[in-house]
């Protein structure tokens, strides 16, 4: 199991022609270089935006921003479909404590991730063939995670268990969208003025946008 969820998410990561510029295209990953919310520098080396060197607070919140949450989840559905008896599944979720924790943590994931929302920050790749190939990838092991952790859990929705938490979230998580569509509004024009004098009053306003999205989903990363 930990072999496919780890082969998945390299396959993604590392493996997936144009992935790193999809990633820093379809997030605010710049922006949040800026925030003054680490005790070092956002990579391990100046000026370094490659996954192997950005530090792992702008790699999580950046995903955690678009909506994606890639980092939660993406390669545990793979691991739990590739083994094939769903009642020891069942069993490790039933009585070890470790891989309970793990599917519930990834819940909660999956839950303030929105697809539909992830795939609006894809519109900001400037390559649409290599935003939507990197999106389908992403689309299609959400759903299998989804599906599997229902499954083992026996859940007939994401945290079912944790019902006070599940309903704050979805009650928080329609007044957190609209900041994501005016976050992808204002990083489309951002980017068209680049370098421009106008370009800082809409970098403070991004900054505002990931400080209410934080604050929203309760989660930085």
């Amino acid at each position: 199991m930990s072999d496919m969820a780890y082969q998945a998410y390299r396959a993604l990561v590392f493996e997936t022609e144009g992935f790193t510029t999809f990633w820093q295209a379809a997030t605010p990953l710049d922006e949040i270089k800026r925030l003054q919310i680490g005790s070092r520098p956002s990579a391990r080396q100046a000026g370094a935006d490659s996954v192997e060197k950005i530090r792992a607070i702008p790699w999580v919140f950046s995903w955690m921003q678009s909506r994606g949450n890639l980092p939660g989840w993406f390669g545990l559905g793979s691991g739990l479909r590739a083994v094939e008896n769903l009642p020891l599944l069942q069993e490790m979720y039933a009585r070890w404590p470790f891989f309970s924790a793990l599917l519930d943590n990834a819940e909660m994931s999956l839950v303030k991730a929105d697809m539909q929302i992830a795939a609006l920050y894809a519109d900001l790749v400037p390559e649409p063939d290599q935003a939507m190939r990197c999106l389908a990838v992403i689309q299609l092991e959400y759903e299998r995670t989804r599906e599997m952790i229902l499954k083992v859990t026996g859940h007939t929705e994401l945290m079912e268990n944790e019902p006070t938490v599940q309903r704050s979230i979805l009650l928080r998580n329609p007044y957190v969208d609209p900041l994501n569509y005016i976050q992808v509004m204002l990083l489309k024009r951002l980017r068209r003025l680049e370098g421009q004098e106008e370009a800082e009053a809409l970098h403070e306003a991004v900054l505002l946008t990931i400080n209410g999205i934080a604050a929203g989903l309760r989660n930085t990363g």
